[in-house]
C-alpha cells in the first residue's frame, strides 16, 4: 500500500491532485484528518476520477465552524465538478453539517463521528455500555496527540489537570487503520500519559472504505 507522507495539518488542494491524477469529475471536500486515508483508498483502487480537497484538521477542535466551512467549500467547487460528496462526520456540529448538506444536495458520510464509521457504524452502535467511558485514538490522533488533545488541554502546562479532565475515562481504544508498531507504541504512551487502560482494535478503514467505493461508482 502506498504511504503519503503528507504533513498532518495541511490543506490539499483539488488542483494538486488534478495535477497528479488528471482533472475529476467527483469532488471529495474532507476533514484533513482523513486525508492520508483517503489518498492511500484511492491510490488502492485507482480511481483517478476523484479529487480531493481538504479543509484543516483543526476545525475539530472548533467544531462549530464546520458547517460553514464544508458550505464555503461546496459553492466554491461546485460548478468545476459533476458530483460533490463531503467526507465529514456529524463531528460534533449537532446536526447542523447533515442538515446544509442536504440543503445543498450533498452526501456525507454517515455516523456521529470518524471512530464509529472506521469500526462500521453498525458493529459501533452494538458496543456493550463500556463504551461510553472509551477515550478513542485514530492513527491520525495518534500521530497528532500533542497538537489535538494535550496542548488545547493545556495539559502540557498543568499536568495535575488531568485527573480533572480524564478522570471518568476507564480506556484508551486505539482504532488502527493500518497495522504499525510505532503508531501502537505511540497510541500506547498515549494512554499511559492519560493513565487509562490500553486497547487496541485493528478496524481499517472500516465504512469510509465502503462508502467511497459507493461514490466511485
Amino acid at each position: 500500500m502506498t504511504r503519503h507522507n503528507l504533513p498532518d495539518d495541511h490543506v490539499l488542494t483539488t488542483e494538486g491532485v488534478a495535477a497528479q491524477n488528471g482533472a475529476g469529475r467527483i469532488l471529495l471536500i474532507a476533514c484533513g484528518a482523513l486525508a492520508r486515508e483517503i489518498l492511500d483508498i484511492k491510490t488502492r483502487n485507482g480511481w483517478d476520477h476523484i479529487a480531493l480537497t481538504c479543509l484543516p484538521a483543526i476545525l475539530h477542535v472548533h467544531p462549530e465552524r464546520i458547517t460553514s466551512a464544508v458550505e464555503e467549500a461546496v459553492a466554491k467547487h461546485r460548478d468545476a465538478y459533476d458530483r460533490i460528496f463531503v467526507v465529514y462526520a456529524d463531528c460534533g456540529t449537532g446536526g447542523l453539517l447533515r442538515q446544509a448538506c442536504d440543503r445543498l444536495g450533498v452526501e456525507m458520510v454517515e455516523g456521529p463521528h470518524c471512530y464509529s464509521f472506521f469500526e462500521g457504524n453498525e458493529a459501533f452502535a452494538g458496543r456493550d455500555e463500556s463504551e461510553t467511558t472509551a477515550f478513542y485514538l485514530t492513527d491520525f490522533l495518534a500521530r497528532q496527540f500533542d497538537a489535538f488533545v494535550w496542548k488545547p488541554l493545556g495539559l502540557d502546562r498543568h499536568p495535575e489537570l488531568r485527573d480533572m479532565y480524564f478522570g471518568n475515562y476507564t480506556k484508551l481504544v486505539y482504532q488502527a487503520q493500518t497495522d504499525d508498531p510505532d503508531l501502537t507504541a505511540r497510541a500506547k504512551d498515549c494512554a499511559d500519559r492519560m493513565g487509562l487502560a490500553f486497547e487496541r482494535r485493528f478496524t481499517g478503514y472500516g465504512d469510509l472504505e465502503t462508502t467511497m467505493a459507493a461514490w466511485a461508482k
